[in-house]
């Protein structure tokens, strides 16, 4: 396929890449021939990742960086681009955290922040080291992952929730500004997918709703979204076959048949999830 061929030498930093949706994405373009940047605050984690693609025939990289240290991901990315010996292509963020489980009074301030600085002002921080380079070769793709940020709040997720949010509204403001540089900037909600978050929803289900512990049971049992599935999204928001769609919320269930020719009008598929 063509669009599997388009990866084969390109350079795609993942944060978040030791585990979850992360590591799934970075194994899974790895294997299209991508050269893979692994960024985590885990060591042990994104060297294990790195083994795993290295085993598989591909090429990765490993940088220790937590995706909350601006200066630091500024590092990253500039190690990476000098190994790799041409800049990013693709910017994928994946590194996030669950933050409290409980009602906004009775948690950790210090952990709920924690989960608004992981999780928003990390892609902030992950877009500041990409985008300059991005601009100056006027082309690049990056790709956010959120979840279930246009539905109704779930009880005591506060702040997943607000965090997560923030991250559409965020990318859809930024793909505007870099826009004319050739840049797509989108959102994907990968739908349920078994992680730490999925045992960690089913350890607080005393203080959740009892149709979200169902639910992350049931994903616990499955595993969730087909894989396959969700790459197959994650990559046409990585190609080339998507440069007219930027400033977008994409989920698992959109039709990529219709995303590849759609005159999208420009509040269809943001965070209003206007369809027209």
């Amino acid at each position: 396929m063509k669009s599997e061929n388009e990866f084969k030498n390109k350079n795609i930093l993942v944060t978040g890449a030791g585990r979850g949706i992360g590591k799934r994405f970075a194994l899974g373009f790895a294997k299209l021939g991508a050269r893979i940047a692994l960024i985590g605050r885990s060591k042990a984690e994104i060297e294990l990742a790195k083994l795993e693609i290295e085993q598989a025939g591909g090429n990765a990289l490993c940088v220790r960086a937590d995706v909350t240290d601006a200066e630091r991901m500024v590092v990253a990315v500039n190690r990476a681009q000098v190994i790799f010996g041409s800049p990013i292509d693709v910017l994928i963020c994946a590194a996030a955290v669950t933050g409290p489980l409980d009602c906004f009074l009775q948690s950790s301030l210090n952990d709920w922040t924690e989960a608004i600085i992981t999780n928003f002002l990390g892609v902030a921080h992950s877009c500041r080291a990409v985008l300059p380079y991005m601009m100056e070769k006027r082309a690049g793709k990056v790709i956010a992952l959120v979840c279930e940020t246009n539905v109704r709040p779930n009880l005591n997720f506060s702040a997943y929730a607000s965090s997560k949010t923030a991250v559409v509204r965020f990318v859809e403001a930024l793909a505007h500004e870099v826009t004319d540089h050739n840049i797509q900037m989108n959102c994907f909600d990968p739908g349920p997918t078994y992680t730490s978050l999925t045992d960690e929803i089913i350890g607080a289900e005393n203080r959740l709703e009892p149709k979200i512990v169902s639910a992350a049971k049931e994903t616990r049992r499955t595993g969730g979204v087909s894989p396959e599935i969700q790459l197959e999204h994650a990559m046409f928001l990585a190609s080339e076959q998507s440069n007219h769609i930027t400033g977008k919320l994409i989920d698992i269930t959109d039709d990529l048949k219709k995303l590849r020719n759609a005159n999208l009008p420009e509040d269809a598929l943001t965070l209003r999830r206007v369809q027209r």
